[in-house]
């Protein structure tokens, strides 16, 4: 099965992902092929470049294929991404300050990056 995470609630970033989900990918214990995962609000901020989950992660993404994303708003919030507002959702906004792997975008930059590879389940945490 493959599964895709949506970050969204307060602290899923530093608690799922950092004492769950991440340590049962690098232990290969997981269960399911993750093929991506999706960051909103500040769970951003584990994509810096140098953030010790966020380096974990790109290490795991790397091995694996898997696509790591940040929305494109928050990340340009929280100084993450290079852009303007109004270039929110067209796939013109960059990442900056992120770990290797991360990416940014909205829905349509999500939906095109996991077409090739869709999940079965996406779980919101």
């Amino acid at each position: 099965m493959k599964v895709a995470y949506i970050f969204k609630t307060n602290m899923a970033s530093t608690f799922q992902l950092a004492t769950m989900i991440l340590p049962q990918l690098e232990q290969n214990t997981h269960g399911v092929e993750v093929v991506g995962m999706f960051f909103f609000d500040d769970n951003a901020f584990v994509l810096r470049k140098g953030d010790a989950i966020g380096e974990r992660l790109n290490k795991i993404a790397r091995e694996q294929g898997m696509l790591i994303m940040a929305c494109d708003q928050c990340a340009l919030r929280r100084d993450l991404a290079e852009g303007a507002f109004e270039q929110c959702g067209t796939g013109s906004v960059k990442p900056k300050n992120m770990i290797e792997v991360g990416q940014v975008g909205c829905f349509p930059q999500l939906y095109g990056a996991l077409g090739g590879n869709m999940p079965n389940l996406v779980i919101t945490l």
